[in-house]
């Protein structure tokens, strides 16, 4: 018997995995797959994290390119709870992939896409993998409608940059532009010929284009009337069973909320609701959401008796404070308490990133080994990466820094004194 026929191996591994913390997850559950079904890569997007909604683990020749297109074009492939074999581009060629998707009940749920080696898994281990992902992304999408104050505090300058989405548009724009030229310039290609092609490559890059930009909108943002309709689902099961009249009115309003503002209106919503309840005896509460201009107001009204303890919770004051928010509170004895919380809508003053802030720790330490004088051979040798993979970090390197040589980006990391340059 192999140890995933053994239960408690099984439960032991699954334990593992939804103890990571958020941004461990994809790789704690690469890692943990791939004793059953072995792959080269894995790239996730998901609906629930505006900051980072693409993670990737593996190869990186493989997942420093990986596009929210292809994530996209992937996710309409899935089944639910079953692992999809599927020959399809990711980071820019045609692989063999096991794609797993999950529609959970709360959040927007997710897709995966494991790159597998040759020859085709078995289908025990595609099932193993479909039902430890379909398990993990639960798990996964719950915490996200609950998120930690430093995760909202960090998700803010991130949010409003969209910088994977945003790079993703530019670098579809720029391939297919590329493309259109090659073929207008051919010369092996007739008037007719060239013509039809120019305009299926057109055609083909709207499509794209347009996917990847309604990503972006569902990515960072949900209209409010849906978002206040996700919380009535999860109060639901509370006022079935309580004997509490709890009366909930909606914005009425399909403006656009920020995904970290939505979710903290969720939180602060059924904290206030439950406190009221719960806490100080109240008979009747009633729980509204408004946009009021620049702003979402949430407000939660109460006739308990206990005016005294009206006092919004030490937890949801920490889960406002990062998004600029504030209480008002209007308690009268014999008359109960009224608490809003106010949301704003927009980030203010985000500091803009410094230029080396723009890379990731890989390209810090090809970048410093540029800093030294030494080529790429020698940065991969010291690295132990392909040769490849180090000229793909300089490219990216080159673009994100906004330089054209390896002379530029050497002096501006001296400049700024990047560490470890000298060590």
């Amino acid at each position: 018997m192999d140890e995933w026929s053994d239960p408690l191996y099984v439960l032991s591994q699954v334990e593992h995995m939804l103890a990571a913390p958020r941004p461990e997850l994809l790789s704690r559950f690469s890692a943990t797959v791939a004793a059953v079904l072995p792959h080269r890569a894995a790239a996730m997007e998901t609906g629930d994290c505006a900051r980072l909604p693409i993670k990737v683990d593996g190869d990186p020749s493989i997942t420093g390119a990986v596009t929210s297109a292809e994530l996209q074009r992937l996710a309409t492939l899935g089944v639910p709870g079953e692992a999809v074999v599927v020959e399809e581009p990711l980071g820019g060629e045609r692989r063999k992939l096991a794609v797993l998707t999950s529609a959970p009940a709360i959040g927007e749920g997710a897709v995966i896409a494991l790159v597998l080696p040759e020859p085709e898994p078995g289908e025990r281990a595609l099932g193993i993998a479909a039902k430890l992902w379909e398990i993990v992304s639960v798990n996964a999408a719950q915490r996200a409608a609950d998120p930690e104050p430093e995760l909202l505090a960090s998700n803010l300058a991130a949010a409003t940059a969209r910088a994977q989405t945003i790079t993703d548009l530019g670098q579809t724009h720029a391939t297919t532009l590329a493309s259109l030229l090659s073929v207008l310039r051919s010369r092996h290609l007739g008037d007719a010929a060239a013509r039809q092609t120019a305009t299926d490559l057109a055609a083909a890059a709207l499509v794209d284009l347009r996917a990847v930009a309604d990503r972006d909108q569902t990515l960072s943002a949900e209209p409010a009337s849906s978002a206040f309709a996700v919380l009535s689902g999860q109060l639901a099961p509370f006022l079935r069973h309580d004997e509490v009249s709890v009366d909930l009115a909606g914005p009425g309003d399909d403006r656009p909320l920020p995904q970290d503002i939505a979710h903290t209106a969720r939180t602060v919503t059924r904290g206030l609701v439950l406190a009221a309840a719960l806490e100080r005896g109240s008979t009747r509460v009633r729980a509204s959401w408004q946009i009021d201009g620049e702003a979402l107001r949430i407000t939660v009204r109460d006739d308990g008796s206990d005016v005294a303890r009206a006092v919004p919770a030490n937890g949801l004051t920490e889960r406002i404070t990062p998004l600029g928010g504030r209480w008002e509170v209007d308690a009268v004895p014999g008359w109960g308490a009224t608490i809003t919380a106010v949301l704003p809508l927009g980030v203010q003053e985000m500091p803009e990133l410094r230029p080396l802030d723009r890379l990731n720790s890989r390209e810090l330490e090809v970048l410093a080994g540029i800093a030294r004088g030494k080529r790429n051979r020698q940065i991969a040798e010291e690295l132990q990466l392909t040769e490849h993979t180090v000229k793909f970090h300089v490219r990216k390197i080159l673009g994100k820094l906004e330089v054209t040589s390896r002379g530029e980006a050497a002096v501006l990391a001296r400049e700024l004194r990047l560490e470890s340059v000298t060590a």
